[in-house]
């Protein structure tokens, strides 16, 4: 057989290669963004989003204010539980009163459904392990992480303004924040009642391993570049405000920026203010205050 024959028929099985591998590149693409149509609330729309798993894709939900954008981010961090029937039973997060007021604030804003959780399933990659021997700082990590891959897909979007990202993070959501608190493209993180291993046993206002807690808070700290708000309930029996400040100040202790403020009591449990429109209106005042740098130099960039 000739050479030109040998290089036309190689030519050929390239051809043929590429042509069966371009329906699946382009359906690995198509696997990833709005997955519905918008709805109510502020154009509420069902998303698909990457996580750190290449198999698993993150079920999320978008909101976004009026127009075409391009608005800034704000990513909004679900709470978890190391129990795993419950894990693979939660309902996906939505944080409706949260993100209408981020959104009446110019955000457009994304709830991703980390995995492990819920229809996003999939390894659970935050697992902190044991009571006694938890590991608060690898799973802070995982989480932020998962926050990061989700936030980084969405600063791509023709939509949204790749700076001046917010992420807001609710107990073990905002545990993770915390450890955003070094990433370049953060400019603040808003947390409320932040933490892992509250309600140890299901005893209220205990905490598993609190020191190796308080140790990570301060891993979070060190290199910290984005200012932390720190909101917590007079009611959390998960982490109490006591126990939340001496968190912020490990955390501030090794560089990080913080300010820290005790709410009123909320409700039954002070814990799940952040998913009522009530805890969002009893906590708005602090909100603002911690968005409005980040808001403002964002209109300086205009």
């Amino acid at each position: 057989m000739s050479g030109s024959v040998m290089h036309a028929l190689a030519s050929i099985f390239f051809l043929i290669v590429i042509s069966l591998a371009a329906p699946h590149a382009a359906l690995a693409q198509a696997g990833f963004g709005a997955a519905g149509g918008e709805g109510e609330p502020n154009r509420m729309q069902q998303w698909l989003v990457p996580t750190p798993l290449p198999d698993i894709r993150s079920h999320a939900l978008l909101f976004r204010p009026a127009g075409e954008g391009p608005f800034q981010l704000a990513v909004i961090a679900h709470a978890t539980t190391q129990n795993v029937l419950r894990r693979a039973q939660m309902p996906q997060p939505e944080y409706r009163a949260l993100a209408a007021f981020l959104v009446a604030r110019g955000f457009a804003v994304l709830v991703p459904e980390r995995p492990g959780h819920g229809a996003t399933g999939g390894k659970y990659l935050e697992d902190q392990g044991g009571c006694d021997e938890a590991d608060y700082a690898r799973a802070g990590r995982a989480t932020a992480e998962e926050i990061s891959t989700a936030m980084n897909f969405m600063r791509r979007q023709s939509f949204i303004k790749p700076e001046g990202v917010v992420i807001v993070g609710h107990s073990a959501g905002g545990w993770g924040a915390l450890a955003l608190a070094n990433h370049a493209d953060v400019s603040a993180i808003i947390v409320l009642a932040a933490g892992r291993g509250g309600r140890a046993n299901d005893f209220p206002n205990q905490v598993c391993a609190p020191h190796t807690l308080k140790a990570a808070a301060a891993e979070f700290g060190k290199g910290a570049k984005a200012p932390v708000t720190w909101l917590v309930a007079a009611n959390d029996s998960y982490f109490a405000p006591a126990f939340s400040r001496q968190l912020a100040d490990a955390f501030r202790s090794a560089g990080g920026r913080v300010s820290f403020v005790a709410l009123p009591a909320h409700g039954g449990e002070g814990h799940w203010l952040a998913e009522s429109e009530s805890g969002v209106k009893l906590a708005a005042s602090d909100l603002d205050r911690a968005l409005k740098p980040v808001r403002a130099a964002a209109a300086g960039k205009r």
